[in-house]
């Protein structure tokens, strides 16, 4: 089965089909990690997007049940060097084809990927389409050159319901602009109590739950659209001690008076590094972004910036000068990985535990 890969600038890649026969229309992006394209396939942040990999060999540890991110896969379309036939391990249930073909999702296979890279690098990230070969492509160029973007990303992976997972531990609330599994995963070890809320949770509904925390969930897009989140941080912000991961650290940058920008073709792996302003430790980090903090707009602001992508120098890390609240850019709940920034989570909960001992003694004295 041939297919091609057509870019909006006029660019053409043949290559071999694999996955789903359908079409598909989406922002087209690279990520570098060299595992977890399960992880990846299954991001809600990867929402609206052609995953380009840039590792050369996909699917070799095949599909299993455990190591899902979403109750299914987000991403519109996958191009590989190479589509792995034959999968080896003894997790694996499905091979990458097999299960492309049951979500409905295509991918194209042997182009040249780091062509494709550099070209995304050169000129930033293009919208796409994965199509049959016999398409003509000046029609499907011209419709890409016309098609808008994605303006409700969140709203379409985020939970509609608000949902519990019981624990012994403190309560904390995540509001879920398009949550990993593994942030939950995280919270449950710690022993937390948490409710997952609609993106769209007002700031009173919030406090009327009396967390002893709120989450800001990594999520899709750009931070902009979400405009009902941004008052809704603005609500709670100095009332509960709050963590923002990704797309809710942009949030928490918009509702103190920053401003945020869109990157070039943003950051997408496992293997981005990032240093700690204060101690000078660098850590490895996980990432799926394509937008950042603008540093220029935290003048008269109460952010702090603590930590720095060593990459492109770019904010990876906030701090409020007056409340409990800090937040990253990257993924600190990793999976596949690295796990270097996985103590964070333990970071929050002693800001919690400290934020309740502080109430408790301003009750009693």
């Amino acid at each position: 089965m041939k297919r091609q890969l057509l870019l909006e600038d006029g660019t053409v890649f043949k290559g071999e089909g694999f996955g789903s026969e359908k079409a598909a229309y989406g922002e087209i992006v690279f990520t570098t990690g060299m595992t977890g394209y399960q992880e990846t396939l299954t991001d809600p942040s990867f929402y609206g997007q052609i995953v380009t990999f840039t590792y050369p060999l996909i699917g070799n540890y095949g599909i299993n049940w455990n190591d899902f991110e979403a109750v299914k896969p987000y991403v519109k379309g996958v191009v590989v060097k190479e589509a792995a036939s034959y999968p080896s391990n003894w997790r694996s249930t499905l091979t990458l084809d097999t299960f492309l073909k049951e979500k409905g999702i295509p991918g194209i296979s042997g182009i040249d990927t780091r062509k494709l890279t550099r070209k995304i690098r050169a000129f930033g990230t293009l919208r796409a389409a994965l199509c049959a070969e016999d398409e003509d492509p000046e029609a499907v160029i011209k419709n890409l050159q016309e098609k808008r973007a994605i303006h409700d990303a969140v709203a379409q992976v985020s939970t509609k319901k608000r949902y519990e997972m019981e624990g012994p531990g403190k309560h904390i609330a995540l509001v879920d602009f398009g949550a990993k599994k593994s942030i939950l995963t995280e919270l449950s070890k710690r022993n937390c109590r948490v409710t997952v809320l609609p993106y769209d949770t007002t700031a009173a509904d919030i406090l009327q739950l009396r967390p002893d925390g709120v989450m800001l969930s990594n999520g899709p897009g750009n931070p902009k659209d979400v405009a009902c989140a941004v008052d809704m941080v603005k609500g709670i912000l100095g009332k509960v001690p709050l963590f923002g991961i990704c797309l809710g650290h942009q949030l928490f940058a918009l509702a103190c008076g920053a401003d945020t920008f869109k990157l070039k073709f943003g950051h997408r792996g496992a293997n981005h590094p990032v240093q700690d302003i204060e101690t000078g430790k660098t850590v490895i980090t996980s990432q799926n972004h394509g937008y950042a903090v603008d540093e220029h707009s935290l003048a008269g602001t109460d952010l702090i910036v603590t930590e720095r992508a060593l990459n492109d120098g770019t904010i990876e890390g906030l701090a409020h000068r007056k409340y409990p609240a800090f937040t990253v850019q990257y993924h600190p709940e990793a999976s596949p990985g690295p796990h270097d920034s996985n103590p964070l989570f333990d970071k929050f909960l002693t800001m919690v535990e400290k934020q309740k001992e502080e109430q408790t003694y301003a009750k009693t004295h």
